[in-house]
Parts: C-alpha cells; structure tokens; sequence
C-alpha cells in the first residue's frame, strides 16, 4: 500500500520518561505489521525522519508542565483526527503532578543552582486538561498489547477493546492468592488492569500504576487498609503516586488529610 493511502501516524513526547513510547517500539514482530499498516509519519523516538500533518492518529505521552508544552498541545490536537493519550503522565499528570501538592518554587529552588533560568508552570496537568481526547490508554508503562488493540481500533473505526475491569480480576485468573487476605495492603482492587498483576505475583501489594478501575471503591479499600493497620499517611501516600491527580485517587487522599 502506498503511502498516500495508508493512515497517518504520529507519536509525540511532553514531559515523561519516554517508557510508554519504548512499549510501541518493544512490540517487535507486531511492530513489522503495524509499519505496513500505516504511515509512521512523525516518531522521534524511532527516526529522524519527520513529516509534517495532518495526522490520522496521534499518539500522546507526557503531561503538559511548561506554558510552551500548553501551547503545543493545541498545535497537535489541530493536526490529528483521533488524539489518545497513553500512560500515567498523559491521563492523569504522572509521578511529577506531586508538585500539584507542594509549591513547585520550594522544588526549584532545592534542586536547580540557577532557579532563575528555570520556567514552568506550578501544576503538571493531563492532555485532557488541555484539547479533546478521544481514547485514555492507561498504565505506567502502557501495555503494549493494548496499545497495539487501540491503534488497530481506530484504524478499523471501531472502539478499543479495552477491558476496564480491576487487577484483582488478574490475580484470580492466574490462581495467586489474594495479598491482601495474607495481611499485605494492595492498591489491586480499585486499579485498572493490564499490567498482568505483576506486584501480586511477587507477593507484593499493587502500586496502583494503571491508575482508578471504573467505578472503584476507594474508600471501602482504605477501610480495608486501615484494618491492616495502615495510617492516613500511608493512605495518602498510596493514592499520590503514578496517578495522583485521576479524581478517584485524588479524592481518596484528600480524605485523610494533610
């Protein structure tokens, strides 16, 4: 097929660790069927070769920390027909959206030993925040396999088949027993799935990565937790990391205080 007729791809970075755009290029075999599929026209992380919009599908990581990146954004949201945001940082402002709670001067100023020549705004915000999405693929990373579900999704013009389901539903499909009935608090049972339950199976308590499951039950878990013997710190805490600001997460840590 030739590239006139073929979709268009792009795949853009704002401020992440770029692990969610490696997942695309760790899909190996599936990735040869994807290259043949589509047009990859603008992919920095893969090529230096970059073709200006419009773009069929754009693919989004990073969330949106610096006026710059808020103007971008618009810019890109312009040149795509179908805009998805893929991983923590791109749906719900990622591990850096812990300076939503501070003051990001205070952060500056210990870190840099020239903050005057630093710029960027007080808050990390989700795409969503700023243009239309069309599709959220969560996970901190994203599951490649998903991800390759959602473009084959929007190429076909159908919805992704994405199931949204807790990562509890993981656990007991792999037989594991449940952590958290052997006294390990887990974050598994208002999480969204797709990471295969990777901290159950080492007998660890789920971090929450792949942000809120649909219509989770935070505050019976933090119930739950309390009776393990957890304090409103480590409540607040578990709740503020990867998906800090995803609403169900947020709400349940501001429930126990600063």
């Amino acid at each position: 097929m030739s590239d006139k007729k073929r979709p268009r791809l792009a795949v853009w970075k704002f401020a992440s660790c770029d692990g969610c755009q490696l997942s695309l290029l760790d899909c190996e075999d599936e990735l040869l069927t994807l290259a043949a599929a589509v047009q990859i026209a603008n992919f920095p992380e893969a090529s230096s070769a970059i073709e200006d919009g419009p773009y069929d599908l754009s693919l989004v990581e990073g969330s949106i920390t610096t006026a710059h990146d808020a103007e971008r954004i618009l810019e890109v949201r312009r040149q795509s027909k179908h805009l998805v945001t893929i991983g923590a940082c791109a749906t719900a402002g990622g591990i850096q959206a812990l300076r939503n709670f501070a003051d990001v001067n205070d952060y500056i100023a210990a870190v840099y030993a020239s903050p005057q020549y630093i710029k960027t705004l007080a808050t990390s915000s989700p795409i969503s925040a700023h243009v239309p999405v069309d599709f959220e693929l969560h996970g901190c990373p994203i599951n490649k396999a998903q991800l390759i579900e959602v473009i084959s999704a929007f190429l076909a013009g159908r919805k992704p088949a994405i199931a949204t389901h807790s990562v509890c539903i993981e656990c007991k499909r792999s037989g594991m027993i449940c952590v958290m009935v052997q006294g390990t608090p887990c974050l598994g049972p208002v999480t969204h799935a797709g990471c295969g339950a990777i901290c159950p199976s080492f007998r660890r308590g789920c971090y929450g990565c792949y942000g809120p499951m649909e219509s989770p039950n935070t505050a019976a878990l933090a119930r739950e937790w309390q009776t393990l013997g957890a304090t409103p710190r480590d409540l607040r805490r578990a709740f503020r990391s990867f998906n800090a600001t995803a609403k169900p997460f947020l709400t349940e840590s501001e429930a126990h205080g600063d």
